[in-house]
C-alpha cells in the first residue's frame, strides 16, 4: 500500500511553475485523430490520464511519443475506432474518441466512461449532440456504439451547460457536412484552447468562449504544432495553499484571467493577490475570514476549487458555506476531513464549514484528484501527522505534487508497506 506522509503545522513559501492542463491536454490529444497528419503538443503535463490515452493510441493504431513536455502524436495508421472498455473506464474523458473517429470510421464502440467517483455525471447530452448531428446509439451491457453513415450539420442546445459534451459537439462538427450551431455552450479555457487548435488545423470556429459556438464544417484537417494551455485548477490550488498555511507563494506560467473567480474569492477571505501577465502571487500574514462560495459551470468559481478551498475555510475567523451546483454530491473530501476533527456539516449539496477549527492528523483517503489536495493542504494545517491513500487518484491531476510542496517548504513524503494493506482495509471499510 502506498500513503502521502504530512507533518503538520507548515507555512509554504516559493515559486513553482504550472503545467499544462489536464483537461485541455485530454481533448486535444484525442482531436489529433481528426487528421490524417502529425501533430506536435506542446506542454502537456506528465500524469497518468495521460499513460491511458497512450495505451488506447496503441491499441487502434494512434502513435503518441512523448519527449519531455513535447507530444508528437502520428494519426496516420488509426486503423479502428474500437476503445477497450476497461481501459475507457479509467477515465471519463475517453468519451472524446467518439466525437473524434466518427466521421473517419462511422461507428464508435467505447466503454462507459469513468474517472472520479463524486456523484452522477450522465452522458445524455453527449448522446443529444451525437443524434442531432444524424448518429444512432445504441447501448449494451459493458460498452455503447455510436454510428453514421453521414454526419450532417444542425442545431444543438444543450439542456445544461456541459464542458464535456460541448468538446464533443465540437469534435463531431468540425468534420460534419454543413453548419452546427451549438446553444446554450459552455465557455470554460479548455474550449477555447481546442477550438484554436482545430483553427490551426484548417476547422471553421467560431464562438468558442461564449454561449454561441459555430461550425462550418470543412473536408479534412491538416497537422500543427500547438501549446497547451497552462492548468487553471494546478495554479488555484497552490494558492489556495498560500493562503491555508499563511504562506506565500507565486505560480508562474498562469493565464491569470483564467482565475478569476478564485483570486477575487480569496480577495474577499483576506488573502493578498498580486497578477502578473503570466503569474500569480498569494500571501497571507493575518486573519483568513469566512466566505460563501456558490460553485458553478466557467466563468464562475470552478467546482475544482472548491474542495481545496474548504480545507483553508478551516482556519477561517467565522463559517463558510459551500455550495456546489455543478456537483452536489462533491463533498467526499468533508467525510474525511471531519475524521480529523473538522466537524463540517453536509446537506442539500452544499457543506457549512465551522470557523477556527484545529484539526489533527489521521489516516484519511482521496476518492477524486481534488479531494486529494484537499487533504494535503489539510495536513499541512492540522496537528500531528496526516496520511492520505487514494494516492493514484491524486497523480491522476497532479504529476509531482509532493515534490513540489516539498520545494515550498512541506514536511512531506511518499511511503509504501505491503504489510500495512490489512490496516489500510480496515481503515477503508470504518
Amino acid at each position: 500500500m502506498r500513503w502521502i506522509e504530512i507533518k503538520g503545522m507548515h507555512s509554504v513559501n516559493g515559486t513553482i511553475d504550472v503545467p499544462g492542463s489536464k483537461n485541455s491536454s485530454l481533448a486535444l490529444l484525442a482531436a489529433c485523430c481528426l487528421t490524417e497528419e502529425q501533430v506536435i503538443l506542446e506542454n502537456v503535463p506528465d500524469i497518468s490520464d495521460i499513460e491511458v490515452i497512450q495505451s488506447i493510441g496503441k491499441d487502434i493504431g494512434l502513435e503518441i511519443i512523448r519527449r519531455n513536455e513535447n507530444v508528437i502524436i502520428d494519426p496516420s495508421n488509426i486503423m479502428c475506432a474500437v476503445i477497450d472498455p476497461e481501459k475507457s473506464s479509467l477515465y471519463r474523458a475517453s468519451y472524446y474518441f467518439i466525437g473524434a473517429l466518427l466521421a473517419k470510421f462511422k461507428k464508435v464502440t467505447i466503454g462507459y466512461p469513468g474517472g472520479d467517483n463524486f456523484g452522477r455525471r450522465p452522458i445524455d447530452q453527449h448522446i443529444k449532440a451525437f443524434e442531432a448531428l444524424g448518429a444512432k446509439v445504441t447501448f449494451y451491457n459493458d460498452y455503447y456504439e455510436v454510428a453514421a453513415e453521414k454526419l450532417i450539420g444542425k442545431n444543438i442546445y444543450f439542456d445544461v451547460i456541459t464542458s464535456g459534451a460541448t468538446i464533443n459537439a465540437i469534435l463531431a462538427a468540425v468534420l460534419a457536412e454543413g453548419r452546427t450551431t451549438i446553444l446554450n455552450a459552455a465557455r470554460d479555457p479548455e474550449i477555447v484552447d481546442l477550438a484554436i487548435m482545430l483553427s490551426e488545423m484548417g476547422a471553421k470556429i467560431k464562438g468558442a468562449g461564449t454561449e454561441t459556438i459555430t461550425i462550418d464544417g470543412v473536408d479534412k484537417l491538416e497537422g500543427c504544432t500547438h501549446k497547451v494551455i497552462p492548468d487553471r485548477l494546478i495554479a488555484g490550488s497552490f494558492i489556495i495553499a498560500a493562503g491555508a498555511t499563511r504562506g506565500n507563494i507565486t505560480v508562474n506560467n498562469v493565464t491569470p484571467e483564467h482565475l478569476v473567480s478564485c483570486t477575487e474569492k480569496l480577495k474577499e477571505a483576506g488573502v493578498t493577490i498580486e497578477a502578473g501577465d503570466s503569474y500569480i502571487n498569494a500571501y497571507a500574514a493575518g486573519d483568513i475570514h469566512g466566505v460563501n462560495v456558490k460553485a458553478t459551470m466557467y466563468p464562475g468559481f470552478a467546482t475544482d476549487l472548491q474542495q481545496p478551498l474548504t480545507s483553508m475555510l478551516l482556519t477561517a475567523d467565522s463559517h463558510s458555506t459551500l455550495i456546489d451546483k455543478v456537483y452536489p454530491n462533491r463533498f467526499g473530501h468533508c467525510l474525511q476531513l471531519n475524521r480529523m476533527g473538522a466537524n463540517i456539516i453536509l446537506k442539500d449539496g452544499s457543506a457549512t464549514i465551522p470557523a477556527r477549527r484545529k484539526i489533527v492528523g489521521n489516516w484519511v483517503h482521496a476518492t477524486d484528484i481534488r479531494a486529494g489536495m484537499s487533504l494535503i493542504i489539510a495536513g499541512l494545517i492540522a496537528e500531528g501527522v496526516t496520511r492520505i491513500t487514494g494516492v493514484e487518484h491524486i497523480k491522476r491531476g497532479y504529476s509531482d505534487a509532493i515534490e513540489c510542496f516539498k520545494s515550498l517548504g512541506a514536511d512531506i513524503k511518499l511511503c509504501e508497506d505491503a504489510e500495512k494493506q490489512d490496516t489500510f482495509e480496515n481503515f477503508i471499510n470504518s
